[in-house]
């Protein structure tokens, strides 16, 4: 079993021996996985913090729903939502990431206390983003997506999909050298669900090996999407895809996915110590 090091705000982390779990805090009135349960500041906080106490590593923090046709919020509108609750939550023992693909969002997050920037566009959105991690020395998650949010699930095509989000890795991994970034800093997101369909996914999440670049982490995220309920065969309700969300959480690590993004921290947490008990086994 190799090291996969991840350098976040000049500590590096090995995330080897065992996987991260990452808490979604959606601060937003329209999310797809809570319906805005977490909008209010009081309430997003005591989520975050049940989340910290459950034992995720890093709380994911975002101000702009993401889902399937969302539509984009401002850049004040965006900081009102998130900075508030990063600054609160600053002095927790999970590390904080911002969940946002604009420049100006991430450094208001980084100055009030994340030491990461989750990009679902993956440094496409807002270029101004990679002389602003290079100067600062943050994480960085660079996510793969097709389209854009309001546009990415109508019929979206691939001839090699595994291929082309390796390939797409490799380019922005490339991008961010380019740019002065720390390669130790990045790492990559196969964005599930965004621009892909049910057998796109399939796809990455069995091959997640081929999309490693340079030994660099692994994020992936799986919690609640549609495309579960599609195999389970419950449509219906989103609280029906838990078990799914967990069942992936053992086997993607042991596929070598190495931070799992989730909704439920306490059930998923539990997951992820099962497959690490197997996986460091001699």
């Amino acid at each position: 079993m190799g090291v996969t090091p991840w350098k976040i705000a000049g500590e590096i982390f090995d995330l080897s021996p065992r996987g991260w779990i990452m808490g979604v805090l959606n601060v937003t009135p329209d999310s797809f996985s809570d319906g805005g349960r977490f909008f209010q500041t009081p309430q997003a906080l005591a989520q975050a913090r049940k989340m910290i106490a459950n034992g995720a590593n890093i709380i994911d923090i975002g101000g702009e729903s993401t889902r399937p046709g969302a539509e984009p919020v401002d850049l004040a509108e965006e900081k009102r939502r998130v900075i508030p609750i990063i600054e609160e939550l600053a002095s927790e023992e999970a590390l904080l990431s911002i969940d946002t693909s604009k420049a100006e969002v991430a450094a208001a997050a980084l100055d009030a206390g994340a030491k990461i920037v989750n990009d679902v566009t993956g440094g496409r959105g807002d270029e101004a983003i990679w002389p602003l991690l290079a100067k600062r020395g943050a994480a960085i998650i660079i996510m793969h997506m097709k389209g854009t949010p309001p546009t990415m699930q109508r019929a979206p095509f691939y001839h090699d999909v595994v291929a082309e989000v390796a390939d797409f890795f490799r380019q922005q991994y490339a991008c961010a050298i380019k740019f002065g970034l720390d390669p130790m800093t990045l790492a990559f997101d196969p964005g599930i669900g965004f621009g892909k369909t049910l057998e796109h996914n399939l796809s990455l999440l069995k091959n997640l090996p081929r999309l490693r670049v340079n030994d660099r982490p692994l994020v992936v995220g799986v919690s609640r999407k549609s495309f579960l309920g599609k195999i389970s065969g419950h449509n219906g309700s989103i609280h029906n895809r838990l078990l799914p969300t967990v069942a992936f959480t053992s086997l993607l690590r042991m596929n070598g996915a190495d931070v799992l993004r989730v909704h439920d921290v306490e059930e998923n947490v539990e997951a992820l110590r099962v497959a690490d008990a197997l996986r460091t086994t001699p």
